[in-house]
């Protein structure tokens, strides 16, 4: 694939997107249930595998950091401590790396935040929901 085909994929993808209304109430949905929490005293923990990793851990700086203006620091976190992920995966295998964490560290008006490039991950995110019942977090993504 040429370096054209791939930005004229990238494009495609973008006009898919850009031409399903549903996207836009999903995006402001999960916003608003991220500024709840951030009102009611709870933080964002957001998650992902591989790529979608960095993207969590972006967007978990972006709210602790500065973004865009000058602003107070805003309760983020995500799930990326190698240390914390090598010893969940050794003890309990990976699928539980990132229930673990929201079971250990996750609060009342917490929400979650799974990223997936492309939907699909069937391992980590997703079972990130196995944390117990009596804890109620909010996921934006499934």
């Amino acid at each position: 694939m040429s370096v054209k085909q791939h930005f004229e994929e990238a494009y495609s993808v973008l006009e898919q997107f850009l031409s399903n209304e549903e996207n836009f109430n999903k995006i402001e949905a999960a916003g608003a249930l991220m500024v709840k929490a951030i009102e009611n005293r709870g933080k964002i923990i957001s998650c992902g595998n591989g790529g979608s990793l960095c993207d969590a851990m972006h967007f978990a700086e972006e709210l602790t950091g500065r973004y865009r203006d000058n602003r107070r620091a805003l309760p983020a976190v995500s799930i990326g401590d190698g240390s914390h992920m090598s010893c969940v995966g050794n003890d309990y295998g990976y699928e539980f790396v990132f229930s673990r964490y929201v079971e250990a560290l996750g609060q009342e008006n917490d929400v979650l935040l799974a990223i997936s490039h492309n939907g699909q991950q069937q391992q980590g995110c997703q079972t990130a929901y196995r944390s117990p019942p009596s804890l109620p977090l909010t996921p934006v993504w499934r």
